[in-house]
């Protein structure tokens, strides 16, 4: 992408940033990404032994392999990477000279594992002040629950999350998956630790942006309405399975290829829906000529319904339906996702070259910026991929210096 008005290559919004991703798995990995796809020099410091993911996968035909791993690679692109040792004297010393380049430290390591490398705040802020340090984890710097062992799953059940939306009522709660508390810690991390890079000159210096992450779960999934309904009168939402109980249709219906997620809930939305389906005489019935007694006979109306939807694909029904205005589309699959139109005409599918794993897709930026490019041009680093770069042309170490460290097993 160009400026406007210029031939020279736009820069990114974060260029000239510094970035030091000390992380592992999604949460600080996917922060740091955040920085790097829109321009920040993110430099990513892996122990000798590696970032978990690389052990996790998915890999290309099940067949496990360090530098093939989807989810190391689709949270760390456009980083350059290194490896540090640094429980050792020799390579604490070395990423705290690292620490003295950076702008921003992120990860998400359990807050004693920190202290115990002394690479807690109160550490490392005497090497450099205006550092900002994003810290990511389950539960929090502090609190009685800050020292437990946790995951993503731990933090986003904690929430109450799962009692909300997870399963059908009356039966056991479900687990959500796809790391959806680490993304969400993840994303609140890189809005607020950006914003405390800016705001550097405002406070005098660094700070340490403690994010937990199901108190971001809590306030994304659960928020004000069920947290302020429960202080009031002691009531809050539970989960209600597929569908939405105050008003119908508002659910999942089965269909020739597939399932829609019907929703016509306002009157020109289900005269939307009418008109669709042929206006069927049983549309006609007082019971279903507003939402709230739709609602109240679902199971009659869901029957009447699917025996229409599924005389049809769900493209068939999500274009018919757009047409007129109602608010029905299709459920998409993973594999359809990957070749839908839409998100392929906004740029997000990004073909790129790995040296292991060949041509492969990735996501693009997740925000448009038209003034500036965003998301990934390089693939996740290999395993110390970049020690002679960084070390090198960084910290100004020779190539001798460097061999030394490596014959160390600090690097």
């Amino acid at each position: 992408m160009k400026s406007p008005g210029s031939d020279a290559p736009a820069k990114g919004a974060l260029s000239g940033i510094k970035v030091l991703d000390f992380g592992q798995m999604v949460s600080a990995p996917y922060c740091a990404k955040l920085f790097s796809d829109y321009g920040a020099d993110v430099i990513k410091v892996e122990l000798p032994a590696g970032d978990a993911a690389r052990d996790v996968g998915p890999f290309p035909g099940d067949v496990a392999h360090r530098e093939k791993s989807g989810l190391y690679f689709i949270n760390n692109t456009n980083k350059r990477g290194v490896t540090c040792d640094v429980t050792s004297p020799a390579g604490r010393s070395l990423f705290l000279r690292l620490l003295a380049w950076a702008d921003v430290l992120i990860e998400n390591n359990p807050p004693g594992q920190m202290a115990a490398w002394q690479l807690d705040y109160a550490s490392i802020q005497a090497v450099n002040p205006k550092l900002v340090m994003i810290s990511i984890t389950p539960f929090g710097q502090s609190g009685p629950y800050s020292a437990w062992h946790g995951y993503d799953l731990n933090a986003y059940h904690l929430t109450g999350a799962s009692s909300r939306y997870c399963g059908r009522p009356g039966e056991m709660p479900l687990e959500h998956g796809t790391f959806s508390a680490d993304y969400f810690g993840a994303i609140s991390a890189a809005t607020w630790g950006m914003a405390a890079v800016y705001g550097r000159e405002l406070v005098g210096g660094g700070q340490h942006v403690d994010v937990s992450c199901a108190e971001a779960i809590a306030a994304a999934f659960i928020g004000g309405q069920n947290i302020g309904g429960y202080a009031q009168d002691g009531r809050f939402d539970k989960r209600t399975g597929v569908g939405m109980p105050q008003g119908a249709p508002a659910t999942i219906l089965p269909c020739k290829d597939g399932h829609v997620w019907m929703l016509a809930l306002e009157p020109g939305q289900w005269n939307g829906l009418r008109k669709v389906m042929g206006n069927p005489d049983w549309a006609d019935l007082e019971i279903f000529q507003n939402m709230k007694t739709r609602a109240e006979n679902a199971d009659v109306i869901y029957s009447f319904i699917v025996e229409w939807t599924m005389q049809h694909t769900k493209m068939e029904i999500q274009e018919k339906c757009q047409a007129v205005g109602c608010p029905i589309t299709a459920v998409y699959t993973v594999a359809e996702a990957a070749e839908q139109a839409h998100l392929k005409a906004r740029g997000y599918f990004v073909d790129m070259e790995h040296p292991e794993l060949g041509r492969i897709r990735n996501l693009g930026g997740p925000f448009k910026l038209p003034a500036s490019p965003g998301g990934p041009v390089r693939p996740a680093p290999l395993l110390g991929q970049h020690n002679e770069e960084v070390y090198g042309e960084v910290l100004g170490l020779s190539v001798g210096e460097i061999e030394v460290l490596r014959s160390q097993g600090v690097v």
